[in-house]
């Protein structure tokens, strides 16, 4: 990917979870885990991940096939469920995979699953999803956002439980705050995208993850790792 070995850029990426102590609990895959939707590749992520033997959650991203990789990423340390709670706190997974289109939305049955899971626990929770649900400031991207941004919002204005909503697809750091819930974007392992442009700009910065410290009480502290370097927990 533009001129970037993502398979080699993952792995530098995985070396630098390595180097973390304590490990983390989860990790959280936010989507495009394949540039060629290929069983092959979903094959090769679940083998790097194995090692880790850290419980991994992931959902689907505009680069991925939800019925491709659904048969393999289904093997422990690698788990499909879309909600699940640990540490205190609620996770709720969901597709904004529009097949054949870059940007995302959330099917109506998507929505009602979702109210219906914060329904049932008023733990602490995290959202989580590919697109990104409010702009960015960078007017290439923002326009292959989520198309139904106002929907979810809807629902989750209506839950105060829901502390964070964690999005891929932006190739890059972001966080915003909206109505007490903390909206954060991640760095990807592979290309990154400078921020608040136009048009379509590749970053120089090294590939990375967030980091989020969560706690039963509902408070968070969240930073991010790249390969080479890291920040303070905010």
């Amino acid at each position: 990917m533009f001129g970037c070995t993502t398979a080699d850029t993952f792995r530098s990426v995985i070396e630098r979870l390595k180097q973390l102590e304590p490990q983390p609990d989860l990790l959280l895959l936010t989507g495009d885990l394949s540039q060629d939707e290929t069983t092959a590749s979903y094959k090769q992520l679940q083998n790097l991940l194995v090692p880790l033997s850290i419980p991994a959650y992931w959902l689907p991203g505009n680069h991925d096939s939800l019925t491709v990789m659904e048969p393999v990423l289904n093997q422990p340390p690698v788990f499909p469920e879309k909600t699940f709670s640990v540490g205190g706190w609620q996770f709720i997974l969901l597709s904004s995979l529009v097949p054949g289109c870059v940007y995302g939305e959330l099917s109506q049955a998507s929505l009602a699953w979702l109210e219906q899971q914060l329904q049932l626990s008023t733990q602490p929770t995290l959202v989580s999803l590919h697109h990104p649900p409010c702009f960015i400031h960078s007017e290439w991207m923002d326009a292959i956002a989520l198309k139904n941004p106002a929907e979810f919002l809807a629902v989750i204005d209506h839950y105060p439980q829901v502390k964070l909503v964690v999005f891929g697809h932006i190739h890059q750091a972001f966080d915003q705050e909206r109505q007490g819930v903390r909206y954060l974007g991640s760095p990807s392992t592979c290309v990154q995208f400078q921020p608040e442009t136009q048009e379509f700009v590749i970053d120089s910065i090294q590939p990375g993850f967030r980091l989020l410290a969560l706690s039963p009480d509902g408070s968070y502290e969240t930073k991010i790792e790249r390969v080479g370097s890291t920040e303070s927990f905010h």
